[in-house]
């Protein structure tokens, strides 16, 4: 009881002191929202989100903080400020957000040359338990055109590249070790196309050979794909 009745006191006493400083003249100090502040912050870095579609998650995550910080400032005006940044906030959040997610569904949409068939690395692993070296969807893409997008795999050349592996991801490669060998595809581009080291994904197209004999490759452990790329991008 005798601490109720103090807490009592000195929330009177912080009341006073407001209105007092309000009657002199004076604002009473507020404290600027964090989640306006840090809704501001990933609003302006959601702009990376235009060349990642993963990092639109940081668009999301500044919106709804900007929507908890709008909230609380309107419910706690005499506590907490910083409302202008919040709305900045929300508006950037959710413009990067839409005109990006546009952007990327745009791109997949239309990325694929016209003959080619979209496949992804997780087509060419083999089932939890399988004896097979590689899965028979993989092998019924034997002999088709198709569209798969990945990674270099460092092996030294920077420039002027014709032949090299296509990985999945960069996690192996830049944490030391082999990938596995089904996540790996020998590439080969037609005259004149080359190509250039660089760790951003990359887009080729052209026709796929499956052979469930290891070829061996120089710098890694031997390769079950092959792709006689005509086109890059």
């Amino acid at each position: 009881m005798e601490s109720e009745n103090k807490i009592c006191a000195t929330m009177s006493v912080e009341t006073k002191t407001i209105d007092s400083a309000r009657e002199e003249g004076f604002a009473p100090y507020r404290a600027v929202s964090k989640a306006a502040v840090v809704s501001l912050v990933l609003g302006l870095a959601s702009v990376v989100g235009l060349a990642s579609a993963t990092l639109l998650v940081l668009a999301l995550v500044g919106f709804v903080l900007g929507l908890i910080g709008w909230r609380s400032i309107v419910r706690y005006p005499a506590e907490l400020t910083g409302k202008p940044m919040a709305i900045l906030g929300v508006v950037l959040s959710a413009m990067f957000f839409v005109v990006g997610a546009s952007k990327h569904m745009h791109e997949y949409a239309t990325e694929v040359p016209e003959g080619y068939e979209r496949i992804s690395f997780r087509e060419l692993q083999p089932e939890k338990g399988s004896r097979m070296p590689i899965p028979p969807g993989a092998l019924e893409l034997s002999g088709q055109q198709v569209f798969v997008k990945g990674y270099l795999y460092p092996d030294g050349q920077q420039d002027n590249i014709q032949r090299f592996v296509l990985i999945p991801d960069l996690g192996t490669c830049c944490f030391g070790g082999q990938p596995k060998l089904t996540d790996m595809i020998e590439v080969t581009l037609e005259e004149p196309l080359r190509v250039s080291y660089s760790m951003r994904k990359r887009k080729f197209a052209g026709l796929l050979k499956v052979d469930p004999r290891l070829k061996p490759v120089s710098g890694v452990n031997g390769v079950y794909y092959q792709l006689q790329a005509d086109f890059l991008r």
